[in-house]
C-alpha cells in the first residue's frame, strides 16, 4: 500500500488490508491522464507521492541493458526518481518473484514474454493495468497479447515474429509458395548440402503459419471471453491442408527429416540455401555470412492467396502485485516504451517496438531487413497466453515429426489433438 495513502486510512483498515495482501482485485493501478502530450511522465494533484526509487528486474542481455541504461538516466532526470536495476534472465524472473514478491523484496517492474501471463496471473504476481489514453500507443496484436481474461497485465515493449530470408545470389524475393517450390526444385542437391528452401518444419512455432493460413487455429478465441481451451482447431480441414503442404516438402526431398537449427543457419550463412524462415535474432549471423546478398521478405503467400499467419511474441513490462509504487512503475514502463525510447531501444538492442508509431515510423520502415518482419507482424497473431498452451507443444511437435517421417497427415493431427485435449483435462483436474 502506498505510504501516503496509509496515512489516510484508519488503523483497522490498515490491519485488514495488510493481512489480506495484494490480489488481482485490490490493487490501484489507474494512471492519471497527462494534461498535454509529452515524453515526460506526468504528475498531477491526483498522482501518488513520488517514491525515492523504483526497482526494475531487467533481462540479463548485454545490449538490452545498454539500451535501457540511458532511458533510465533520462527518466531519473525528468522525475527525480532513481531507477535501481537488477539483471535477471527473464525466464528466471517468475520463479524468483514468487519467492521475493510476498516478502516485499521483489521489484516494482519485471520483464516477461506474453505467453507466460496466464501462469503469472494465476500466481497473483502481476497487477492489472489501466493504460488510459496510452492504450492507443501500442499495436492491436501487442495489446491482445497482454490481455488475459479481459484485463491488461503488461505494458508492451517488444514484438517479434519470423519472416523469410533469401540469398539474392541464388533467388529473387519469394512472393508465393510457388516461388519457394520452384527454388526447392531447382536448387536442392542434398548430396552437396545445397537446398532451395529450409525451415524448422517439425516445430509448431515455425510451422504454425502454414496451418493457420488455411484456417487452423490453436484455441478458439472470443474478444469478450478470451481463449476456449476446449475448442482446438489443430486437426480441422485447414490444418489437414497445411499438414499436407508440409508433408510434401519431405516427400519431395526439399527438407531432410533430420534438419535442425544449427544445420539450417550454418548452410544458409555459407550461401548453400536459397530461402529460410527465421526470426530477426538470426540477422547478425546471416549478414555476416551473406553480406549484401542477404534479403528479407514477409512469408510467401499460400495457394489460397493468404499470407501465412505467424505467431507474434510480445515482451512486456509487468507490475509486481506486491509493489507499493504501482502508479509510478506504470509511468516508468510507459516512458520506456514511448516512441522515442522504443526507437532508441531498437537501434541499440535490435528488438522491434510494440509502440505503434515507432513500428510504423521511419526508423523501422527504412531498415531494409527489419521492415519485412514489421510487415509480417501485421499478418500474425499472438501465441495463446493461457496455461493450456503448455499442453500443446509436445503432442503437436510429435505429430509434425510423424508427418516428416511419412505418417498419414490426418491421423497424426487427430491423434495430437486428442492428446492435447486429454492433457488439458488432466491438468485442470477433470
Amino acid at each position: 500500500m502506498k505510504q501516503h495513502w496509509l496515512s489516510l486510512m484508519t488503523i483497522l483498515m490498515l490491519v485488514v488490508l495488510t493481512a489480506c495482501g495484494p490480489g488481482r482485485g485490490d490493487v490501484q493501478t489507474s494512471a492519471p491522464k497527462p494534461e498535454e502530450e509529452t515524453s515526460t511522465p506526468a504528475a498531477s494533484d491526483e498522482s501518488p507521492e513520488k517514491p525515492a526509487s523504483l526497482s526494475v528486474w531487467v533481462n540479463d542481455e548485454e545490449t538490452q541493458r545498454e539500451a535501457l541504461e540511458s532511458i533510465f538516466t533520462s527518466f531519473e532526470e525528468d522525475t527525480g526518481i532513481q531507477v535501481e536495476t537488477t539483471p535477471i534472465n527473464m525466464l528466471d524472473q517468475v520463479e524468483a518473484l514468487a519467492l521475493d514478491g510476498p516478502s516485499g523484496n521483489g521489484p516494482d517492474l519485471f520483464f516477461q514474454p506474453h505467453d507466460r501471463i496466464g501462469n503469472i496471473v494465476l500466481q497473483n504476481l502481476a497487477a492489472p493495468i489501466d493504460l488510459g489514453d496510452a492504450e492507443t500507443d501500442y499495436t492491436e496484436n501487442a495489446l491482445k497479447a497482454v490481455t488475459y481474461e479481459g484485463e491488461t497485465y503488461g505494458i508492451p515493449m517488444v514484438v517479434e515474429t519470423y519472416a523469410t530470408y533469401y540469398n539474392k545470389a541464388l533467388v529473387d524475393a519469394p512472393e508465393t509458395m510457388e516461388d519457394v517450390t520452384a527454388a526447392a526444385e531447382s536448387l536442392t542437391n542434398a548430396a552437396n548440402n545445397e537446398y532451395g528452401f529450409l525451415m524448422e518444419a517439425a516445430n509448431l512455432y515455425f510451422s504454425y503459419p502454414f496451418f493457420a493460413g488455411f484456417g487452423a487455429y490453436v484455441f478458439g478465441h472470443n474478444e469478450e471471453t478470451g481463449y476456449d481451451a476446449a475448442d482446438i482447431g489443430l486437426a480441422n480441414e485447414g490444418a489437414i491442408e497445411g499438414g499436407q503442404l508440409i508433408s510434401s516438402w519431405y516427400e519431395n526431398g526439399y527438407i531432410p527429416v533430420e534438419v535442425n537449427p544449427d544445420i539450417i543457419n550454418g548452410l544458409f550463412a555459407e550461401g548453400k540455401v536459397g530461402i529460410v524462415i527465421n526470426g530477426p535474432w538470426a540477422l547478425p549471423d546471416y549478414q555476416k555470412g551473406l553480406g549484401e546478398n542477404l534479403g528479407t521478405a514477409p512469408l510467401p503467400k499460400l495457394s489460397n492467396g493468404n499470407v501465412p499467419v505467424s505467431f507474434v511474441g510480445v515482451k512486456s513490462w509487468m507490475v509486481n502485485s506486491y509493489s507499493e509504487n504501482q502508479h509510478w512503475a506504470i509511468e516508468l514502463a510507459k516512458y520506456i516504451s514511448n516512441e522515442e525510447n522504443s526507437n532508441h531501444y531498437f537501434e541499440v538492442a535490435g528488438e522491434m517496438p510494440a509502440n505503434k508509431s515507432a513500428l510504423e515510423g521511419d526508423v523501422i520502415t527504412s531498415n531494409e531487413y527489419i521492415q519485412a518482419f514489421a510487415e509480417q507482424v501485421s499478418y500474425g497473431e499472438p501465441m495463446p497466453s493461457i496455461p493450456a498452451m503448455q499442453q500443446v507443444w509436445e503432442p503437436f511437435n510429435n505429430a509434425l515429426l510423424f508427418i516428416a517421417q511419412g505418417e498419414d497427415v490426418e491421423a497424426s493431427l487427430t491423434d495430437a489433438k486428442n492428446t492435447i485435449q486429454t492433457n488439458i483435462e488432466m491438468s485442470q483436474g477433470q
